[in-house]
Formats: C-alpha cells, structure tokens, sequence
C-alpha cells in the first residue's frame, strides 16, 4: 500500500466523528482491495516453478526465463541456452551389438586402391588393419502368423456319443495367441495409443484384423491374468523401508476420481480410487506400515508421525519462489529461502557424489538448519504474516520431516520418483479422459503397475506380458515382479 501523509491529529480532532469513520473505513477497503490486488497478481504469474501447475501450461518461453536455486549463469537472465548437448556434457553414441547378437554378416573388400587405382587382390600381402565393423539394424517383414487348429469328431463305437477335440490349452477360448494379446495391450496400455489407432497399427504392421470390441475385450482378459500379478506387489511394497506417495486427478465417467502411485526401490503400485482420503493412504501402505514415507504437505499423510515421513523439496522450492515474485514486501523472505535451499541442496549433491560422508553432511547442514528456522520465525511476524504466515507455520511444525534424507539411508529429499511414475498416467489421462468403468480403471492401474515395475528392474515389459496371459492360458502361477531376494 502506498503511504500517503496523515492529517495532523489536532485537524482529524476537529473533523465529524461521522466523517472521519467514513474515512477510516475507506483506508480499510483500500488495503484489503490492494492485497487483494497482489494476491491476483501473484497468481496471474504462476508457472510450473512457483505452483503445481504441470510444464505443459505455462506460456512460452517461460522455461528460458525462468531461474531456480544454484541455476547456471545465463539460465533463466534473457540469455536463452543454446539447443542440444551444454558444454561439458559427456556424448552419447551408440553402443556396437556383441557378435552373437548379430543375424547376418556380409563382409565388404575394396576392389581398387584409392590412391593410385591398382586393382587390389583379395588377400593381400603383409599385415592389414582390422576391418572395420558398421552393423545396420532393420526390421523384417512383419506378417501374423496364423495357425488353424482342425479339432477332429470321432463317434464312439460303443455308445455312438460323437466327441470333439478339445482346443489345446495354450490357444485360449479366443481368435488370437499371447504374444498378439500382449502386443495389443501394450499398445493401449503403454504407448497410449487410442483403441482406433491400435486397431489401425496391427493392421498395418502385422496384417491383423481386429475390432475394437474384440481389443476392448482383449485388455480385459490381459487385466484379468496381471491381477494377482499386482496383488502382490500390493502386499510387497507394505513391507519396504521407504516408500514415495503420490496422487493425481482422473475420470472415471462423469465422476472425479485419484490415481495414487507408490514407489518403492524396486516396485511401483498404482491405484484408481474415487477418494483422495486418508484411508487411501492408508490402505495402500497397510495397518503395519513401519517405513518412510515421501511426499508433499497433502493432509492424507498427516495421520503418520513425523520421523517416519520426509516432506518434499521440489515442492517447498515452489511455494519459496511463489514468494519470491509475489511482491515487494514478500521478496526477501522468498529469496532469502530459495538461498538456503539451494545451500542445501549443494551439500546433499556432495554427499551423493560421494564428497562427503553422512557425518560431514549433517555438520555442513546443522548452520543452515538453524538459519532456516531463523528464517521460518520471521515469516511468521509482519509484514510477511498475511501471505507466507501458513506456508512457515506448517513447516515449522513438521520440522522433522524435512530432516529425514540427512539421517536415513535410502530416503531423498524430493518426492520427484512419485511425481515421475505419474507422468505416463497424466499423458493416458489427457489422452483418453479417463476410463469409463471399473473394469477400465482396473486395466489402466494394472498396466501402470506391471510397465513402470519392468522399468525399474530392466525387465522387458512385452516379454512379461506374454509369460502372464500364457501363464493364466495354461492355469500356471503366473510370473512375479518381485525381486528375489540375494544374501
């Protein structure tokens, strides 16, 4: 609010008691009007870096201009980055295939020299450099196979009863085989693929003439065979040591739902569920739950104590900047957190690369410890009170929360692996609005499951699809996403 000069007191004295009340109550509006006014402000320059908002809605150019904790010079100060690898990035290239992974080799002779044009013979005299290897990767021609079961009659000489061959095991009560039920899967489920567009990419790949009741009813059947699959992964990751919660929006028909994701070291369980309540949280990490958990300030995980939970950085770092740019008043609180952070940071980076050990790192972090609380009190106090009031009370509060990473092994101080395993989810949301049953939301949980859980691992997610759906064929156990355990 601008100060304006008061009248002197003798002269407001002199004033109606009508009139000055009036203008009391005009002072009044005007301050809540222009706090209102920073407030929308504030909002109106939100980003992904100063809310929760996701990447994709913020306006261009926004990413060059924005500028973090311990951001390289020239990142985020109208100095755009140049595009493709940054000085000091290691390259890439891509890695030769062992011989015995190669099909096919053609070796290729020179048939005249170079410099002078003489016929070269093919076996020259003296010693010659190594050939040089160039392995080209193609793809064959893809044709479905089509095997035609003829299921032969017999009459019983006995008692004429005419009996027909029972259709072998392995081939299921359907038209198609594993590996193709697995492929479709695979295209919806993982690569998002609209159920048109799958129809569309099995014809043209591989001749196959599907229709989209019969994909609808092949995830179907695939769902089915990973459910015990996701069972228990469900009762594994209650028993891990630390654990990463998250949650995000989702449509199931014309009703509100959550997608919430459990990330363990080596498991990932998603979970479509009409509530975003405690008794989610609770369900999924079980009545037993003795581990960590990460995540943000949500209040379904409140219910835990605080030396088992560890609050999310990324997520603070967001609401600090928030600060930052809200206004005048709120900038040096704002930056003085985003300093403090990226200290912070720095000294776990260290630990993480192995700089400094765990004793070293607490000690580095105890003064930024204090000077963070420091910093958190005066939040609390005029003129910051009436904006980061909440924000610094809360953490104040859930102080040892924030610690956890600095004296737990295994825990890290951002929730990003949750926020990660959701990213996929959010691109088949955005796709496909959502599912419109329970038995879709069942197809979609399971898939994110088994898909994000091979990728932790390294496992191929096609070649588990298809041991799960021959498994349930067959009436076997289907195969395990649990690691087996090595002394």
């Amino acid at each position: 609010m601008i100060d304006l000069p008061r009248p002197p007191a003798e002269l407001l004295a002199q004033v109606p008691p009508v009139i000055r009340a009036y203008f009391e109550a005009l002072e009044a509006l005007v301050v809540a009007q222009e706090a209102r006014i920073a407030a929308l402000e504030a909002r109106l320059g939100q980003d992904s870096s100063t809310s929760s908002r996701p990447p994709s809605s913020d306006p261009p150019k926004a990413q060059a201009q924005r500028r973090g904790p311990g951001a390289p010079p020239g990142r985020g100060d109208g100095e755009r980055r140049q595009q493709g690898g940054q000085p000091g990035h290691p390259g890439h290239h891509r890695a030769r295939l062992p011989e015995e992974r190669v099909d096919r080799v053609v070796d290729v002779a020179p048939t005249a020299c170079r410099g002078c044009g003489t016929t070269l013979s093919v076996g020259p005299a003296g010693g010659s450099p190594a050939a040089e290897r160039v392995q080209v990767v193609e793809l064959p021609p893809v044709r479905a196979e089509v095997t035609e079961y003829r299921l032969a009659v017999r009459r019983c000489g006995f008692c004429g009863v005419v009996t027909r061959a029972a259709r072998p095991a392995e081939v299921g009560a359907g038209s198609f085989g594993p590996r193709l039920q697995a492929v479709a899967a695979l295209l919806v489920g993982r690569y998002r693929l609209s159920r048109r567009e799958a129809v569309a990419c099995l014809a043209e790949l591989g001749e196959v003439e599907l229709s989209v009741g019969a994909l609808a009813q092949l995830e179907q059947v695939t769902s089915a065979a990973l459910a015990p699959v996701v069972e228990e992964v469900a009762a594994t990751v209650r028993q891990a040591a630390v654990a990463n919660l998250d949650e995000t929006g989702w449509w199931q028909g014309n009703r509100r739902a959550w997608l919430w994701t459990m990330v363990t070291e080596t498991l990932t369980l998603f979970r479509l569920d009409p509530s975003r309540s405690k008794a989610v949280a609770q369900d999924l990490l079980g009545a037993d739950w003795a581990g960590i958990v990460g995540s943000d300030r949500y209040a379904a995980y409140r219910y835990l104590p605080l030396e088992r939970r560890q609050l999310c950085w990324a997520h603070l770092i967001r609401e600090f900047r928030k600060l930052a740019v809200y206004n005048q008043q709120q900038r040096p609180l704002g930056e003085r957190l985003l300093d403090l952070s990226s200290r912070i940071f720095a000294a776990w980076h260290r630990f993480g690369a192995g700089a400094i050990d765990r004793p070293a790192l607490l000690l580095e972090l105890a003064p930024l410890q204090a000077d963070l609380e420091l910093a958190l009190e005066a939040g609390l106090d005029p003129p910051h009170a009436s904006v980061a009031g909440a924000l610094c009370g809360n953490l104040l509060d859930h102080w040892p929360a924030l610690w956890t990473f600095a004296h737990v092994e295994g825990v890290e101080p951002t929730n990003n692996v949750a926020e990660r395993a959701l990213r996929p989810a959010v691109l088949w949301r955005k796709g496909s609005f959502g599912t419109q049953s329970d038995a879709g939301s069942r197809f979609v949980e399971r898939l994110l499951t088994v898909a994000a859980s091979c990728k932790q691992q390294g496992r191929g997610l096609l070649d588990f699809l298809v041991q799960a759906v021959t498994a349930d064929r067959l009436g076997l156990p289907p195969p395990s996403l649990v690691p087996i355990a090595t002394s």
